[in-house]
C-alpha cells in the first residue's frame, strides 16, 4: 500500500509540473502569435505604401 501511495504522490507531482509547463507554453505561444500578427500587419502596411522591396541578404548593393 505504501508503494502505491508513493507512486501516486510522484505521479501527482509530475502532472502538476507538466501542467505548469503547458500553462507557460500557452502564455508564450499567445505572445508569439501576437508578435507575428503585428509583424504581418507592419509588412502589409509597407507593401501598401510601396516600400515592400525584397531584400536578399547576400545581394550586392547597387553601388558596386
Amino acid at each position: 500500500m505504501e508503494q502505491l501511495e508513493e507512486k501516486i504522490a510522484h505521479l501527482t507531482r509530475t502532472v502538476e509540473e507538466l501542467s505548469d509547463v503547458v500553462a507557460r507554453q500557452d502564455t508564450e505561444i499567445a505572445l508569439l502569435t501576437r508578435r507575428v500578427q503585428m509583424l504581418m500587419e507592419r509588412e502589409a502596411g509597407r507593401e501598401k505604401d510601396g516600400g515592400g522591396g525584397i531584400v536578399v541578404g547576400d545581394e550586392r548593393p547597387p553601388h558596386y
